[in-house]
């Protein structure tokens, strides 16, 4: 069985006690924190910035992807960088010197790079820039809000991505964001998905550990 990695994202907790749903979050068995970083210019939202990266960083050791979806995205990455991303994300639609950005984002060493692409985008887009990323995230709706549902046809889009990375033998994981629940996870691992970010799925029930166990139950089961 392909190792599966879930990957809970905050957007969807409760930022008053956020302390407390990551640990439970741990409790429940993710592998990553997610944080998605909106500028109300990509998207239609405003989110968070490096300083709750920095108190994120202070309550886990689990590895923190930070998404950004964000305009210029050159000018902050080292900013989330230094606050405690392990992985970071930049967007193929708001980035426009693609390779450099994956680049900035390897001078810091430690921090995987990857680049995000929206339902409408085709994954062609990254054909001369793939054999330079650590993951690719395909977002599963359209960016700026969380709970949203899944679109369906992405599923194809993953198999086809899933499919074109296995060919040229690259080690780069598909990510998925956007509408992960229990009733479609076992579908979109089953296409070629390496990491699953859920966040309404996680933290609207009241329960992050319970939730998150019952996700990974549906993919080993």
């Amino acid at each position: 069985m392909r190792r599966y990695l879930i990957a809970p994202s905050i957007l969807s907790a409760d930022f008053s006690n956020l302390g407390r749903e990551i640990e439970l979050a741990e409790e429940g068995g993710a592998d990553i924190i997610h944080v998605d970083v909106m500028d109300g210019h990509f998207v239609p939202n405003i989110t968070i910035g490096p300083i709750v990266v920095e108190a994120v960083r202070r309550v886990t050791s689990l590895p923190i992807d930070v998404h950004l979806m964000i305009e210029n995205p050159d000018l902050f990455m080292d900013e989330f960088i230094k606050a405690g991303a392990d992985m970071l994300s930049v967007h193929v639609e708001g980035a426009i010197h693609l390779h450099r950005s994956i680049q900035k984002i390897k001078t810091f060493g430690h921090a995987k790079a990857g680049i995000a692409i929206n339902p409408a985008t085709p994954i062609a887009s990254l054909e001369n820039i793939l054999t330079e990323l650590d993951f690719v995230l395909i977002m599963t709706v359209n960016p700026g809000f969380g709970g949203q549902d899944f679109i369906p046809t992405m599923l194809s889009k993953i198999e086809l991505l899933r499919r074109w990375i296995d060919e040229t033998g690259l080690d780069i994981k598909i990510e998925v964001d956007g509408g992960v629940k229990k009733s479609n996870i076992a579908d979109i691992y089953g296409v070629g998905c390496d990491i699953l970010v859920a966040g309404s799925a996680v933290f609207s029930g009241g329960d992050p550990a319970r939730s998150i166990r019952e996700l990974k139950a549906v993919i080993d089961n």
